[in-house]
């Protein structure tokens, strides 16, 4: 009886454990292979430097795309490839309100403008009624707090470490939302940090010619060369990754293209393409299953085809004619004369004549 309650009880803690883990690992042989399939593996790789953004917010965009990606599998590998210059540039979108808002908070210092709704720290809820203490207020003291916060998880080690990030996860989450919209960003304007506070891993490469493509290009054929994906998802419109993605191919991998291009050599090689309006409306998310379900058909229907090559069949005939041999059926000279003398007899009359 209490060895029924012992496995139960460890059961019980395995389940609560898959339930309270914040990503989602290979299903090895253990209790997820009973219950559940092997769900493919997913790969995101962002070209920046020849896909930037242009209307969309890059958190948005990212997020956008990673649920999109999560349709045909397990998303494992989320990288982003760029030089300094990506990172350091700013849109004539984003720059034009920069300007209104230096020139509001001047005209708010002089008292010659007044707002009618105040400002409101979205992490105390405090109110001022200038932008420029607003941020004051944020840097002098929020900002501080995090920066301590982060510091005591970086001293910290072991179940020390994992009871300071449960208590401080949702401070920080209310820091990072109320950042984005409260301070300014000291390069650019955050497009680094808001790909990493949507999960990418980014990576700044030199100033050289090609050097993002080139980066990105030997990093996918390093996750080839030890299968860790099963779907390949490349973000760009530059034709110079077409081999890639045939190398792709050869090697069974799935590929999916996202760029605008419409007629690009890209979505022309790859297995699925989409576009950025597709990504933030849905579509993609949608269409992404009935693509995959579409994958699976087709790789059964291969399994199930018959063709016909005449050198396999000949050496298979020739293979079971030899094994007759070697049992005995055609075996000694005393057998052939036997068959040859039947055949004779056999011819001896007259095909017409019956017996």
């Amino acid at each position: 009886m209490m060895k029924c309650v012992k496995v139960s009880t460890f059961i019980h803690t395995i389940l609560s454990y898959k339930r309270y883990c914040h990503f989602e690992s290979k299903p090895h042989l253990g209790f997820d292979s009973l219950d559940s399939p092997v769900r493919a593996s997913v790969g995101i790789f962002w070209d920046l430097d020849n896909k930037p953004f242009k209307l969309i917010p890059p958190f948005d965009a990212a997020t956008k795309l990673k649920k999109a990606a999560g349709e045909f599998g397990v998303v494992r590998f989320t990288v982003a490839y760029a030089n300094r210059h990506a990172f350091s540039y700013v849109p004539p979108l984003v720059r034009q309100p920069m300007k209104e808002r230096k020139m509001l908070n001047s005209l708010e210092n002089r008292g010659v403008a007044k707002v009618k709704d105040p400002y409101i720290c979205r992490v105390c809820g405090r109110r001022f009624y200038s932008n420029e203490k607003l941020v004051n207020h944020f840097k002098q003291i929020h900002e501080r707090e995090h920066t301590k916060r982060l510091n005591q998880i970086e001293s910290a080690r072991g179940k020390m470490r994992v009871k300071l990030v449960s208590k401080y996860a949702m401070k920080m989450d209310k820091y990072k939302y109320a950042f984005k919209d409260v301070l300014t960003p000291k390069v650019g304007y955050g497009l680094a940090d808001e790909l990493k506070r949507a999960g990418f891993w980014v990576r700044t490469v030199s100033d050289k010619p090609q050097a993002a493509d080139i980066a990105l290009r030997n990093h996918l054929a390093d996750v080839m060369d030890k299968r860790m994906v099963d779907y390949v998802v490349l973000v760009s419109d530059d034709s110079d990754f077409v081999e890639v993605l045939k190398e792709a191919r050869l090697r069974c991998l799935k590929t999916v293209v996202v760029g605008d291009s419409n007629d690009g050599a890209l979505k022309r090689t790859a297995d699925a393409a989409f576009s950025w309006q597709e990504i933030m409306m849905g579509k993609a998310k949608k269409e992404a299953v009935s693509v995959v379900g579409r994958w699976r058909d087709r790789d059964v229907l291969k399994r199930l085809e018959w063709t016909y090559d005449p050198e396999v069949e000949k050496k298979m005939y020739y293979s079971e004619v030899e094994s007759d041999d070697s049992d005995g059926f055609f075996s000694g000279e005393d057998d052939k004369e036997d068959v040859g003398a039947s055949f004779l007899k056999e011819d001896a009359g007259a095909w017409w004549k019956l017996d």
